[in-house]
């Protein structure tokens, strides 16, 4: 997940707020799966992949050996899957093999980011760490697979288990979904680890989440010479000092104050010595936005060209739309979030489920929104003694006695989602198999 800030703000909501909600009838088709998944056998398994894949964290798209943990875990279920999905995803499928057709999702895949976390189970690759938690988004699936499994015969229809790589900056959505395996998928599911917000709570909220995201480097070039004698050149310098001025004037002047934007220079490179003007200056940074993601991106363009070029530089602007492609915002269906919530306050009560704030960090989850209804939402993982560590931090934890809510909510928000569509739409349309 491309963010590295703890959701505060969310902590505040729930101190502040208790949602009142009205339930809808809903027919839970499965046994109480919480209690289910807090079962020893059941716990203690999640806990155990959880452990062995947080020592082997691999990043993006070469996540082999996580791979070939959740095929061998998914063959001792007995779970029908296809590998090699966009070059190392795996999706699993449970139920008629028939449609209605519902997906769960996680992610699989580490970060560049060296583990200063003291435990027995930490990173055994100097640079690479679980940070943000996949290493537990892909247990609490199999949990939730493992849960699904044992009732298969009650499901009205078949849920698509959906091991995606690649989601740190890799667009590992887009590119599963161009494989064409989830395109009679009717909706998709997917949750996120959150730090500070005690375990057993839950947050979401419909329309847009979680904001859109893209990186840009710029090359800013003048003419080079001796700091005593800066008429003689052209200061690239001084012509970045101006871009970075005028990029911030982007979220100052010109977003509306209701649309939260940032753009936030963070790379900075010129002359190493003290006493030359360099020839170029290279800046870089991010950007996030919710609906105007891709009009920011034009203006950062725009800006960076044209400032420089008052200052008699030339600029060229490069957004790595090969490697670190624009991120769209995470916008929930609004249909699929009362569905969340009915399913989540029944499993947990009112008090725990809560309309979490708009957020400006970014998650390629929103590349299958773009495609088919989805609601992503974020759990808990803070207990009295981990979990207050913010997400890309070295010292990042998880309490893991979170592990049985994530995956007890995969399973029934699966698994209500198919009755509810079955029980909606009848046997009016062809069937068709996988």
């Amino acid at each position: 997940m491309a963010f590295a800030k703890c959701f505060t703000s969310f902590l505040l909501v729930l101190c502040v707020f208790v949602p009142t909600l009205v339930l809808s009838d809903l027919s839970i088709t499965s046994s109480n799966f919480l209690e289910h998944a807090n079962k020893p056998e059941v716990f203690d398994w999640m806990v155990g992949i959880r452990n062995d894949l947080h020592e082997c964290p691999e990043l993006l798209y070469d996540v082999f050996e996580t791979s070939e943990r959740v095929r061998q875990e998914l063959d001792n279920l007995k779970i029908p899957y296809k590998s090699s999905v966009a070059k190392t995803g795996v999706i699993g499928y449970v139920g008629t093999m028939e449609e209605p057709f519902v997906a769960l999702r996680a992610d699989m895949d580490g970060l560049p980011i060296h583990e200063m976390v003291e435990w027995e189970h930490k990173s055994k690759i100097d640079g690479k760490m679980h940070a943000c938690g996949h290493d537990a988004h892909t247990a609490m699936l199999l949990g939730a697979s493992k849960i699904l499994k044992e009732h298969e015969k009650e499901l009205q229809g078949t849920v698509l288990l959906v091991f995606q790589p690649a989601e740190e900056g890799g667009a590992g959505a887009r590119e599963v979904w161009k494989t064409g395996l989830l395109k009679e998928v009717k909706a998709i599911f997917g949750l996120h680890v959150a730090p500070d917000v005690p375990v057993g709570v839950v947050g979401s909220r419909a329309g847009d989440f979680m904001a859109g995201s893209g990186t840009f480097e710029a090359v800013i070039t003048g003419e080079g010479g001796h700091a005593a004698q800066p008429h003689m050149g052209i200061d690239p310098v001084v012509a970045a000092a101006n871009v970075i001025i005028s990029l911030q004037h982007l979220i100052s002047r010109e977003a509306e104050p209701g649309d939260p934007q940032v753009v936030t220079v963070a790379k900075l490179e010129g002359s190493d010595a003290f006493n030359v003007i360099p020839n170029t200056v290279t800046i870089g940074g991010s950007f996030r936005a919710f609906s105007t993601i891709r009009h920011l991106r034009r203006r950062i363009e725009e800006v960076i060209v044209a400032q420089a070029a008052v200052s008699k530089c030339n600029a060229a602007v490069n957004f790595f739309e090969d490697v670190k492609p624009l991120y769209p915002a995470v916008n929930n269906n609004e249909k699929l979030y009362d569905h969340f919530k009915n399913v989540a306050t029944q499993m947990l009560g009112p008090q725990r489920v809560l309309e979490a704030p708009q957020v400006t960090v970014s998650e390629d989850f929103a590349f299958y929104q773009e495609e088919l209804p989805g609601l992503f939402f974020f759990l808990g993982i803070k207990n009295e003694t981990h979990g207050e560590e913010p997400v890309h931090s070295a010292h990042f934890d998880i309490a893991q006695d979170a592990f049985p809510y994530g995956a007890a909510l995969h399973a029934s928000l699966a698994t209500t989602y198919l009755s509810d569509v079955l029980g909606s739409q009848g046997k009016q349309y062809p069937r068709d198999e996988l």
